[in-house]
C-alpha cells in the first residue's frame, strides 16, 4: 500500500491520509525501530553520541513524524474511523514507550556515556539530553523487578486508553447538545453576531430559527448576554454536565468511572515508582522544587487576592439588586450582571470592540508585532495540502531571508473538531545530511467563522487567545537547538512552558501595538481612544474572581493527585468542596459536573500540573517588565528575549534561561501589578 505516513521528507499530505492508513504505518514504524535500537545496541561495545545517541533522535523523530499528523486529525477533523484507527493504535505506542524506558541495555548504554569522557565534549544540549533520559529511565521504572515492570506496563496502556476515552465523551457530549429557537423574543439581549451566527449555524444545518450549541462561541454569548433568564439556565446547565451523570444527556457519556480509574492507576504507578504519590511524581520533571513549594505558591496567591475576589462578587451581587431588583444571582446569572456591570461602569463591551479586530488586521498586526521585536518576516504560503478548507499555511523568514519555521492556522469552531485552543508539533527542527529540517506547528483555535460576506471578528479575549498560541508556536519554530528531543518546547518543565505564550498577550494591551492588531473592518478607522481608555480601565474588572477560580482549579487539580487514598477512591467532589470553602468566591449549584469535562487535567499533559499557568504568569510578567522598562518594542531587549528563551528550547534549565535573560530570578511583583491586585 503506497502510505501517506510513512513518507520521511516534506509536509503531511493529509488530503491522502485515511484511516486505513494509520495503524499499518504505525505497525511497520515500530518494527522498524526496534530492530534499529537493538541493531545499534548490538553493533557497538562503547557507545558515544554517534553510535547510540543521535540514531535513536533520528528514529524517535521518524515515529513523532507519522503519528503527529494522526493525533491531529482525530483533533480536528474527527470521525468514527479516524477514531477507531487513533485507539487502535494507543496501546502499542504505550508498549513501546515503556518497553524503551525499560530497556536495560539501553540505560546502561546512556550511562556509560553520562559516566564517560566523552560526555565533557558534548555541548549543553547533548548534556541535557543524556540527563533527561536518565531521569526518564527511572520514571519508566527501568530498575523495578520484572512484575512490577509489566504492571507499570499494564498502567500505561490503560491510562493511554482512558484519557483518549475521555476527551472522546467530552467531544461526544459536546456535540450531542443543540437548542433551536424559534421566536426571536427569546434572542433579546443576545448581540448582532450572535443571532447572525446562530442563524447561519440552523440554515447548515437545514433548521427553521436559530441554532445555538455548546461550542463556546455559541454557549458565550447567550450566558454572557440574553436576557432570558430561563435560557441562560438551560445552557449553563447543559455546559457544566457536560459526560456526567446529570444534565440533558445523563449517564450517555459519562466520565465518572474513568475519572476514578485515572487517579487510581496514576496513585499506582507513582507507588511503584517510589513516589509517595502522583504529584510528586509530576515535579520530578518540572520546574517547581516540591510539592509544598507548589501549594505555598498557590495559597500565597490566594492569600493575597481573596479579599479583592470576596469585593468583585458582592459588586455585582450589589449592582443587580440596585439596578435590576434581583436579590439572589445564581452561576447562570454571574457572567450575565457582571458583563452589565462593566458597561455600566466603563461604558465597554466586549461586542463593541470585536468590529476593530477583524481577523486578517488582527493577524497582519500579530505578524508586525513580531517583526518589531525579533526581525522576522512571515507570510502566507499558497498551495499546501490541509486537513479542511478554511486552514492556512504561513512561513517565518529572518532578516537574512533564512526559514525559521512555517505553521497551518485553523481558527473557528465547526463539528468533529475538539474544543479549545491549542498549539502542537507537526514537524520539528533536526540536522540531516541535507541541512536544518524545518520545525513545523499546528496552531488551532475555536472561534466564530465569518458570517454572510463580512470577516470573521474576534473579541479581544480571542485576540488574547491568538497570541498566546502563537507564542508557543514561536517557542516551538525559533528553536535554534538541533536534537528533536530538546528542541522547541521538547523537554521544557511542563510549569514553564506557558511562559512565551503568556508573554505575548502582553502587546494585546499596549497601545502601539494595538495601533497594528485593529482597525475596524468596514472604515480601517484604528481603535478610537477613548474605547482604548475604557478597554485598559476595564482591563483588571473582576480579575480577583478570575484569580480565584484558577486558584480553585489548580489547588482542587493538585490536592486531587496528592492526597488520593486507594482505600477512599478519588474523593473528587469531596476535595472539590473543601477547596471551593477555601478559595472560591461563588458556590455552584449541585448539579454542577466541572470535573468531567476538565480534560486539562483528565486527558491532557496538566495532571498535577495545572499549577503551572500561575507559575508561567509570574515568568513572564517579569519578562514582561523588562519591556516596560526598555520600552515594549525594543529590539535588543526582544532580541535578547529571543536568544534567552525562545531559541535554546529545553536545553537547558528554565531558572537558567529566565536569568540569563532578566538578570535575576524571577519576582511576583509584577504579575500582582498587572491584574491589579497591588496597587
Amino acid at each position: 500500500m503506497n502510505n501517506p505516513l510513512l513518507e520521511t521528507t516534506g509536509l503531511p499530505h493529509f488530503a491522502q491520509i485515511l484511516p486505513e492508513h494509520v495503524e499499518p504505518a504505525i505497525d511497520a514504524i515500530l518494527a522498524e525501530s526496534r530492530a534499529r535500537i537493538q541493531c545499534v545496541l548490538a553493533a557497538n561495545d562503547t557507545y558515544t553520541w554517534g553510535n547510540l545517541i543521535q540514531p535513536l533522535e533520528d528514529v524517535g523523530e521518524r515515529l513523532n513524524r507519522a503519528w503527529s499528523p494522526v493525533s491531529h486529525m482525530n483533533s480536528v477533523v474527527n470521525s468514527d474511523a479516524s477514531r477507531a484507527a487513533y485507539n487502535a493504535c494507543l496501546p502499542k505506542l504505550s508498549d513501546y514507550a515503556t518497553e524503551m524506558g525499560q530497556n536495560e541495555r539501553l540505560y546502561q548504554a546512556y550511562k556509560s556515556i553520562a559516566e564517560g569522557a566523552e560526555y565533557h565534549r558534548l555541548d549543553v544540549a547533548q548534556k541535557k539530553i543524556i540527563d533527561n533520559a536518565l531521569r526518564d529511565f527511572r520514571l519508566s521504572g527501568v530498575a523495578l523487578p520484572t512484575q512490577d515492570k509489566e504492571r507499570y506496563k499494564t498502567i500505561m496502556q490503560e491510562l493511554s486508553a482512558l484519557t483518549s476515552k475521555f476527551e472522546e465523551n467530552l467531544l461526544d457530549a459536546t456535540h450531542a447538545w443543540q437548542k433551536v429557537i424559534e421566536n426571536e423574543a427569546a434572542l433579546a439581549g443576545l448581540p448582532g453576531s450572535a443571532r447572525a451566527a446562530a442563524r447561519q449555524s440552523a440554515v447548515a444545518a437545514g433548521k427553521p430559527g436559530w441554532l445555538f450549541t455548546l461550542e463556546f462561541p455559541s454557549y458565550f454569548p447567550v450566558i454572557t448576554y440574553a436576557d432570558d433568564r430561563e435560557l441562560r439556565r438551560e445552557m449553563y446547565e447543559a455546559y457544566v454536565t457536560r459526560a456526567s451523570d446529570a444534565g440533558p444527556h445523563a449517564g450517555q457519556w459519562d466520565n465518572t468511572d474513568i475519572m476514578e480509574k485515572i487517579l487510581k492507576l496514576r496513585h499506582e504507578v507513582a507507588r511503584l515508582l517510589g513516589f509517595a504519590n502522583y504529584a510528586e511524581r509530576s515535579i520530578a520533571t518540572k520546574m517547581a522544587a516540591s510539592t509544598q513549594q507548589v501549594l505555598d505558591f498557590l495559597h500565597d496567591l490566594a492569600r493575597r487576592s481573596l479579599s479583592i475576589a470576596r469585593q468583585d462578587v458582592q459588586e455585582v451581587r450589589d449592582f443587580a439588586r440596585t439596578h435590576y431588583g434581583v436579590d439572589s444571582l445564581e452561576s447562570w446569572d454571574i457572567p450575565y450582571y457582571s458583563e452589565k456591570l462593566s458597561e455600566h461602569t466603563y461604558a465597554i463591551s466586549q461586542e463593541e470592540l470585536k468590529p476593530y479586530f477583524p481577523e486578517q488586521r488582527v493577524l497582519s498586526g500579530m505578524f508586525a508585532v513580531v517583526q518589531r521585536l525579533y526581525g522576522l518576516d512571515i507570510q502566507a504560503i499558497q498551495g499546501v495540502e490541509t486537513w479542511h478548507p478554511d486552514v492556512r499555511f504561513f512561513e517565518i523568514r529572518d532578516s537574512q531571508g533564512a526559514v525559521r519555521g512555517q505553521f497551518y492556522l485553523d481558527l473557528y469552531a465547526r463539528p468533529h473538531k475538539r474544543g479549545g485552543a491549542w498549539m502542537d508539533e507537526c514537524l520539528t527542527r533536526k540536522r540531516t545530511a541535507q541541512g536544518i529540517q524545518t520545525p513545523v506547528a499546528y496552531l488551532t483555535c475555536n472561534f466564530s467563522s465569518p458570517i454572510g460576506a463580512d470577516p470573521a471578528l474576534f473579541t479581544h479575549d480571542e485576540v488574547q487567545t491568538l497570541f498566546h498560541e502563537f507564542g508557543h508556536g514561536l517557542h516551538h519554530m525559533l528553536t535554534r537547538v538541533d536534537y528533536p528531543s530538546v528542541a522547541g518546547i521538547s523537554g521544557v518543565a511542563w510549569d514553564a512552558v506557558e511562559l512565551p505564550s503568556q508573554f505575548m498577550e502582553n502587546w494585546c494591551w499596549e497601545r502601539e501595538a494595538l495601533d497594528l492588531i485593529s482597525g475596524h473592518y468596514k472604515t480601517d478607522e484604528p481603535l478610537p481612544p477613548a474605547l482604548f481608555d475604557k478597554m485598559l480601565a476595564a482591563k483588571n474588572f473582576q480579575s480577583g474572581m478570575q484569580m480565584a477560580r484558577q486558584l480553585e482549579f489548580s489547588i482542587f487539580d493538585f490536592r486531587m493527585h496528592l492526597e488520593y487514598d486507594p482505600a477512599k477512591g478519588g474523593r473528587i467532589y469531596q476535595i472539590l468542596d473543601e477547596v471551593r470553602k477555601e478559595v472560591a468566591v461563588m458556590n455552584p449549584p449541585s448539579f454542577n459536573r466541572f470535573p468531567h469535562s476538565f480534560s486539562h487535567i483528565f486527558a491532557g499533559g496538566y495532571a498535577a500540573g495545572y499549577y503551572s499557568y500561575k507559575w508561567a504568569e509570574v515568568l513572564s510578567s517579569d519578562a514582561f517588565s523588562k519591556f516596560e522598562e526598555n520600552g515594549i518594542f525594543d529590539r535588543k531587549t526582544g532580541l535578547e528575549f529571543m536568544s534567552a528563551i525562545l531559541e535554546q528550547g529545553g536545553s537547558r534549565e528554565p531558572m537558567e534561561l529566565f536569568i540569563e535573560f532578566r538578570g535575576r530570578e524571577p519576582q511576583i511583583d509584577a504579575l500582582l501589578r498587572h491584574t491589579g491586585i497591588a496597587a
